[in-house]
């Protein structure tokens, strides 16, 4: 992989991370309760953008240094996958 290959996963992996780490942490304004008048009850009680970012770019970091990991330091890839998990049914291959 080069460094280009690995920034352009690593991107992807960032945001995708994002999504899912924006809801952790958040108080809303009812949980709180001070509601600003005007507002949602449901509303965050106030920014939380930065600590969003430091957890996304922390665990996109632990993710992606454990692919590097299994990648580079095991010699594991996509086609060594059929051998890792395991094969359910008869074990009968269907005739082509």
């Amino acid at each position: 992989m080069t460094w280009i290959s690995v920034a352009a996963l690593y991107f992807v992996l960032w945001w995708l991370v994002l999504f899912a780490m924006l809801p952790f942490g958040l108080t809303t304004q009812d949980e709180d309760s001070d509601v600003t008048l005007g507002t949602e009850p449901s509303a965050p009680r106030g920014p939380h953008v930065m600590r969003a970012f430091v957890r996304t770019t922390i665990v996109s970091a632990v993710i992606l240094g454990g692919f590097y990991l299994v990648t580079r330091g095991l010699g594991l890839s996509l086609d060594d996958l059929p051998k890792i998990v395991p094969e359910f049914g008869s074990g009968a291959k269907p005739a082509v």
